[in-house]
């Protein structure tokens, strides 16, 4: 089973340009015919296209205004009008069993953790301005059941992130049962430290903050897409993330 995941940076490029190219990315990742793709950024807009989506931060005036309103200059204009969620594209011979979604920074969960951590209130603004969630799904397909969680994490502050990647964490394995094989992908917007070793049984994390963990199944050793393979004719890369990806066996 091939699992990728890519930060899709609402479509833009680097350096920026004034289109956007999400038909092309969604394109160029699945080409290959790959098992799962876990993807974040996405505007919502968007999230229609893919086999599960779901919003994080809301459109402020709808998700075809938030179209509308971004499309002069998509490098320039982004979430704040178009919204983002997350997104599962799936090969047609897996099909969804049950689909969740939790909220990783509600209200209460952020005053618990701002308390903790003695954020002041700047910090504590700044948290709440954009929702995060974590997606999880049960699929089934190719003689077996999967439980993939897609993720994206807050980034800037690394006690907010850890506290907000380890909620995604129990909540996946929550969605989970004993003896399934348990994914957690997404942009971490750091390196899983706490997750990775024997308490949780995650395969090893890569190198950046983008990341694919599995419980419960062997996985080939997490490849980083190099920049050429998200380069357009014009030099400019595809998003501001490069994808990654394993196999498990």
């Amino acid at each position: 089973m091939l699992v990728r995941s890519w930060n899709l940076f609402h479509g833009n490029t680097v350096p920026p340009r004034r289109h956007a190219y999400l038909a092309e990315m969604i394109g160029l990742i699945t080409a290959d015919d790959p098992d799962v793709v876990c993807v974040q950024e996405v505007p919502a807009w968007a999230l229609a296209r893919f086999a599960v989506g779901d919003v994080a931060h809301r459109p402020l005036l709808g998700a075809l205004a938030g179209r509308a309103l971004t499309a002069p200059n998509h490098g320039v204009i982004r979430s704040a009008v178009a919204g983002q969620g997350n997104a599962i594209w799936l090969a047609p011979r897996y099909r969804v069993l049950a689909h969740h979604v939790l909220t990783l920074n509600p209200l209460r969960f952020r005053a618990r953790v701002a308390t903790e951590l003695g954020l002041d209130a700047r910090v504590r603004l700044h948290w709440a301005k954009e929702r995060r969630i974590v997606q999880a799904i049960r699929i089934a397909g190719a003689g077996r059941e999967v439980v993939v969680a897609n993720t994206h994490c807050t980034g800037g502050m690394r006690g907010i992130t850890e506290a907000e990647l380890m909620r995604a964490a129990w909540f996946a394995d929550s969605v989970a049962r004993p003896d399934d094989v348990l994914v957690l992908a997404g942009d971490f917007n750091l390196t899983p430290d706490s997750l990775i070793g024997t308490e949780w049984g995650f395969s090893p994390a890569g190198p950046g903050i983008d990341h694919i963990l599995v419980r419960g199944a062997p996985v080939t050793e997490l490849r980083v897409w190099d920049e050429e393979r998200r380069r357009r004719a014009d030099g400019s890369l595809l998003s501001d993330h490069a994808p990654v990806e394993l196999e498990i066996l």
